[in-house]
């Protein structure tokens, strides 16, 4: 297979795995329709479901080395999991609450930033331009978005799910920064099934103190499933193997299929426009995480540039 060939077929597999995340959104919202459920039960069972082909794929691909995972790393991992079993909690209910296009840009868009911000002032980072306007579209997007103008009332259900959204960025952040802590001594897949695992562990405890929807119709029981097996783990596998022959730059653009997936749905099938003041502020925010995409492809290059300068 010639080297061109790969890197399409590389390519291909990322956008793909940014497109079915994309539908996480549209399923969650599906099932508040077909059933009465609620944040914590959709999520547990995301979780859940994909655990069992995460710690499969996790097997296949290290073999015996899949579960041998150093004791003081496991407190890391298991953080990942708390904040994704947050992440779920905070995502899903914002979905309730403002709809798919309001959670997924909000969500989405201000992770990176956050991300940036406190890489900048706890890990030293340095904070360029690039950085610093993408903050500024961020705000600037997020209260666009959610239509909050002087001497006008806020919608204060839109306020509720955005203020969600911002809360399950914070925690896809810190799985971010958790999983970057991590990346140089473990395959990605590791900590995925063991933090999946653990998070799915919270929530059914959780679950069982609030109570945990079980009862749910055929039609629901698929997009669980759905949820569990195709936008979580079959997407995480995809994005992984893609990485590997897609250049950074390009992949960082290529993730922008998610956003964009997640509103045209949301257009399609639930009617959810946006007025001209909330376009815009959609469009601030995907700028925002694009120009911070490219700031971390590039400083990716540049490190791996300095790698192969210094080896031998």
């Amino acid at each position: 297979m010639s080297a061109r060939l790969v890197t399409i077929i590389g390519l291909l597999q990322v956008v793909l795995a940014a497109a079915l995340w994309g539908t996480v959104g549209i399923g969650t919202k599906l099932l508040y329709g077909m059933a009465q459920t609620d944040a914590l039960s959709v999520g547990f069972f995301r979780l859940a479901l994909s655990v069992p082909a995460l710690a499969g794929a996790n097997v296949a691909v290290l073999r015996s080395r899949a579960w041998q995972v150093h004791r003081r790393d496991l407190p890391l991992m298991m953080l990942i999991g708390a904040m994704m079993a947050l992440y779920q909690l905070c995502y899903m209910s914002a979905v309730r609450y403002a709809g798919v296009t309001v959670a997924v840009l909000v969500t989405l868009c201000v992770a990176p930033v956050i991300v940036a911000l406190v890489s900048a002032l706890w890990l030293h980072e340095p904070l360029t331009r690039r950085i610093g306007a993408a903050m500024v579209a961020a705000l600037g997007g997020t209260v666009l978005l959610i239509g909050l103008q002087p001497g006008e009332p806020a919608d204060a259900n839109v306020v509720l799910g955005a203020t969600l959204a911002l809360g399950s960025a914070t925690a896809y952040a810190v799985v971010t920064l958790a999983s970057r802590a991590l990346a140089p001594r473990y395959h990605p897949l590791q900590p995925l099934a063991i933090g999946f695992a653990f998070g799915a562990v919270v929530l059914l405890v959780v679950g069982l103190v609030v109570g945990l929807v079980v009862a749910y119709p055929l039609p629901a029981w698929g997009v669980l499933l759905w949820l569990g097996l195709v936008p979580t783990a079959l997407a995480y596998v995809l994005f992984l193997a893609g990485l590997k022959h897609t250049p950074a730059t390009v992949a960082s653009i290529a993730a922008l299929a998610e956003p964009l997936t997640a509103t045209a749905l949301a257009a399609w099938l639930f009617g959810e426009q946006l007025g001209s003041s909330g376009a815009l502020g959609a469009g601030l925010l995907l700028s925002a995480l694009l120009l911070l995409s490219m700031e971390q492809a590039q400083a990716r290059q540049s490190s791996e540039q300095v790698r192969q300068e210094v080896t031998p």
